[in-house]
């Protein structure tokens, strides 16, 4: 950890409490089209690319333009009703920009719903980069993104540490050869994530449970790399 430079996040499950928000957002397109309802691991199924792609997979391309219309209509509207920025985490933000780091967002979300969550919490100002699903051609698990933000900022490997919930975002990172801090604290896929760190696969990485547990373990991983 001396030599971290930047610390890139993942945002639903991770910087935010928004997978009830996309839930319900796609149940209100599969039922205006489907007339049916998925539970929350058949959703979980389609995620991967943007919500575009996932909702095309969903519905078929016939009514696709319609359909992104009513969703992120449905997004924005029960947006504050449905979502919420985890308890601690601008306080986590607030902490790493003062350290005069790098400070990257890495989501599988398209452009749109990604920009109004940002501007809902109010939390764009803490990111010197944004990379979402529609800003690469291989979604996660792919390491795309994070090498996307490496290129920018001329980073190597060990001056990065990603921030994820799910097995995307641990193999995404060690695909791109950086440590991955696993949060579990609202993780759709907490048992995949615990299993695949079992494996060599995760060997190294670290595993948090809850924001307190992992803005203390940050705070004093940054407190004693500036002491170094």
């Amino acid at each position: 950890m001396h030599r971290l430079k930047c610390i890139i996040f993942d945002m639903d499950g991770t910087l935010t409490q928004t997978n009830q928000l996309i839930y319900d957002s796609f149940n209100f397109i599969a039922e205006n089209y489907l007339h049916k309802r998925f539970t929350p691991p058949e959703i979980t199924a389609f995620f991967g690319p943007p919500e575009k792609e996932a909702i095309e997979n969903m519905i078929g391309p016939e009514h696709i333009g319609d359909a992104m219309k009513e969703y992120y209509r449905f997004y924005e509207e029960r947006h504050n009703e449905l979502a919420a920025l985890y308890p601690g985490i601008e306080n986590i933000l607030q902490f790493v920009k003062s350290q005069q780091m790098l400070i990257g967002l890495f989501t599988g979300k398209g452009r749109r719903t990604t920009e109004i969550t940002l501007k809902k919490f109010r939390i764009a100002r803490y990111f010197d980069i944004v990379v979402t699903g529609d800003d690469v051609k291989n979604f996660k698990p792919s390491s795309e993104g994070i090498r996307k933000i490496m290129r920018r900022f001329s980073l190597s490997p060990d001056e990065v540490l990603m921030v994820g919930d799910a097995v995307a975002d641990v193999k995404a990172s060690h695909d791109a050869g950086v440590k991955i801090a696993a949060v579990l604290w609202d993780s759709y896929g907490k048992e995949k994530v615990l299993q695949i760190l079992k494996t060599p696969l995760g060997e190294t990485d670290f595993v948090f449970h809850d924001v307190v547990e992992f803005q203390s373990w940050l705070t004093s991983s940054l407190d004693r790399s500036a002491q170094a």
